[in-house]
């Protein structure tokens, strides 16, 4: 029997976070922290849409900043799932922050993220695959499948030396 499939567009999610004095330093430029938390709730909510039962996150395999984001920005973070295992899958986030004055909006970072759906025991479980649909979406797919197995070659080679 063959697991159920789904496509990237169900479970796609925008959080929006204007970015307030206690997000940011003295200086107003939001902290890393702040933005790196959002990105998990995000990236979580998209897990959980995809999933439909708990998940909790495996990993983050980077977080890029490109520019910085200020207090008084409105924070999105559009998030997806761009590859999907047997019971893991990788999310993908993009951060734009939008100047509410100006209208200007930056892409300011993107993180890919790792989720395991698990049972009431903690034990990982099966879960849908993701069927891409839009060029984008087929070239993030082809993409996180290359991560995915860099990953794992990875995990083998530190569980080999002895280190995992």
């Amino acid at each position: 029997m063959s697991r159920p499939t789904k496509p990237v567009s169900a479970s796609k999610t925008t959080l929006s976070s204007q970015m307030m004095p206690v997000d940011a330093n003295p200086m107003g430029n939001v902290h890393g922290g702040t933005i790196l938390k959002l990105v998990d709730v995000a990236a979580g909510v998209t897990a959980l849409r995809h999933a439909r039962t708990v998940v909790v996150t495996a990993s983050i395999d980077r977080m890029d900043f490109y520019h910085p984001v200020y207090v008084g920005n409105l924070l999105n973070l559009n998030a997806s799932v761009n590859y999907a295992g047997t019971t893991s899958m990788e999310v993908g986030v993009r951060i734009e922050a939008e100047d509410l004055k100006t209208g200007r909006i930056t892409h300011t970072g993107s993180s890919y993220l790792t989720y395991v759906a698990i049972d009431e025991n903690g034990h990982p479980i099966e879960i849908p695959d993701v069927i891409p649909e839009t060029p984008d979406e087929k070239r993030r797919w082809k993409e996180g499948k290359q991560r995915r197995a860099e990953r794992l070659r990875v995990l083998l080679d530190r569980k080999r030396k002895g280190k995992a």
